[in-house]
């Protein structure tokens, strides 16, 4: 489709995928109008018809970046366990389709080159990530479900860093999105109590 009949909004969201990409995959300093340009058979100057600067497409960049972290939160009224297996399974599955938003969510440099707001804005979907994963977990061991030799706060970033192993898993598979069984037996090897006779025991716990 030429260049005059895609809508403004078509262009920007390719733009922003582009640049999410461009920096996944050789850091947000090879981010130039130029090698941007040349990705999506524009050129430089026609960027700035979607995309008043760098700067504002760097801010539809973290925007995109919120979206993805914001979607696959489960209902709150699941029991504690269920909503973690559902959102490290929606998780996985959205970032590792987007393999770019995890390498950038790890990423100090990107942090660091965005404007402050925007740092701060990666910061806070990180912080609910950690939050939400700590609720869980403290739900989970007040029903004797989650092993409580390590508290909540310090059982969450293992969990967190499952995600990003299962992410990367689902991103590598040539099948797709990791199976739901493999998010259950991943998060009951590391969650599960491991006392005689809590519920938490059993392996069906996940």
């Amino acid at each position: 489709m030429s260049e005059s009949r895609r809508s403004s909004h078509d262009r920007q969201v390719e733009l922003i995928d582009a640049a999410l990409d461009i920096i996944a995959t050789h850091g947000i300093a090879a981010l130039t109008t130029r090698r941007l340009a040349a990705q999506v058979g524009l050129s430089s100057g026609a960027i700035f018809r979607h995309f008043a600067s760098i700067e504002v497409l760097l801010d539809a960049v973290v925007s995109r970046v919120e979206a993805v972290l914001a979607a696959g939160y489960p209902p709150a009224d699941l029991p504690p366990l269920e909503r973690l297996e559902r959102f490290v399974e929606a998780r996985s599955a959205a970032v590792g389709d987007r393999i770019g938003v995890l390498r950038l969510v790890l990423s100090d440099q990107f942090r660091l080159a965005l404007p402050e707001r925007g740092s701060q804005r990666i910061a806070a979907c990180i912080g609910r990530t950690r939050a939400f994963i700590t609720d869980c977990l403290r739900e989970g061991q007040g029903a004797g479900e989650v092993r409580t030799d390590l508290a909540a706060e310090a059982l969450a970033p293992i969990v967190m860093g499952t995600v990003q192993v299962l992410a990367l898993s689902t991103a590598q598979a040539a099948g797709g999105a990791i199976a739901a069984r493999e998010v259950r037996a991943a998060l009951s090897t590391i969650v599960r109590s491991t006392t005689p006779g809590l519920p938490g025991n059993s392996k069906e716990t996940l």
